[in-house]
């Protein structure tokens, strides 16, 4: 199964799971400081919100991205996207064993004309030991990917 992410920064915490389960339906999956995550079956999204600063997040759109992402099933399909990518003439970032968003994540990095950073990648543990990383961990550009949480 795959299913895009859509990785948002928001303001308030609280507020924000609260409108996210009454749009949905449903509740986090995840929840931890400064974090949430969403996995909503219909329509098939995962949903990260990631605390930041009401003086860096702002109001409206600008601001409110923070990644985007396809998490796929297993590490193969991750090897495949980065081998189709680099295929494509894409500048891949590859990462592994990473600590991210409170899971041990196998990943690649792209970055769409405009900078929006995409990862392509596959949780192969959902709540590791080593979860001792910042919890707004998520890189904001592909190009930084290396320090990703």
């Amino acid at each position: 199964m795959s299913r895009v992410q859509l990785a948002l920064n928001v303001s308030d915490l609280a507020a924000s799971v609260d409108f996210y389960s009454r749009l949905f339906a449903t509740t986090p999956h995840k929840l931890r400081a400064g974090y949430a995550n969403f996995e909503i079956g219909e329509p098939p999204l995962k949903l990260v919100l990631i605390e930041a600063a009401h003086e860096d997040r702002g109001r409206g759109v600008r601001g409110a991205l923070n990644h985007l992402g396809i998490e796929v099933a297993d590490v193969e399909e991750v090897d495949r996207a980065a081998t189709r990518l680099r295929d494509e003439n894409l500048a891949v970032v590859e990462e592994r064993n990473s600590v991210c968003c409170h899971a041990l994540q196998d990943k690649v990095w792209i970055e769409d004309p405009s900078g929006a950073p995409w990862e392509i990648y596959v949780v192969t543990d959902d709540a590791p030991a080593a979860d001792l990383r910042d919890p707004s961990c998520c890189t904001s550009t592909a190009a930084a990917a290396t320090v990703c949480c």
